[in-house]
């Protein structure tokens, strides 16, 4: 399986959150992988750079290392069209950020972690998991 973390995922293990820390280790341990979408990773490093968290962006920078950053194709880009369109309609509106991270994770058939599941769950075909929990 693979997993795309979210940014407040990203911020946990920023932070040594045990929970987060302990079920990301279980997840890799047992053969899964873990990605970052590219618009989780603009999140986490305009808000690193902002706040001067030099520290936290050396271990960002190791962990995108490890994990990998997933780009943004014309193919998310349309995903993220049609998931606007449907949540539009059906008055259930989603931030572009969301929209962009949720597009890449549907299009590739992954699996979210979040702990906004509020802000995801809106979105059909989108299959996601909190560790925060």
């Amino acid at each position: 399986m693979i997993y795309a973390l979210d940014t407040n995922i990203i911020s946990y293990l920023l932070k040594d959150d045990g929970r987060v820390y302990s079920r990301y280790f279980d997840a890799v341990s047992q053969g899964n992988t873990c990605v970052i979408p590219l618009v989780v990773y603009y999140e986490v490093l305009r808000g690193l750079k902002a706040s001067g968290a030099t520290t936290k962006m050396r271990a960002f920078e190791k962990i995108c290392g490890e994990l990998g950053v997933v780009e943004l194709t014309v193919k998310d880009i349309n995903t993220a069209a049609d998931i606007y369109t449907y949540c539009k309609q059906r008055g259930t509106p989603v931030d572009d950020s969301d929209l962009l991270i949720a597009s890449q994770v549907v299009t590739r058939g992954y699996t979210l972690v979040t702990n906004n599941t509020r802000h995801f769950a809106v979105i059909d075909g989108l299959t996601f998991v909190n560790w925060a929990e």
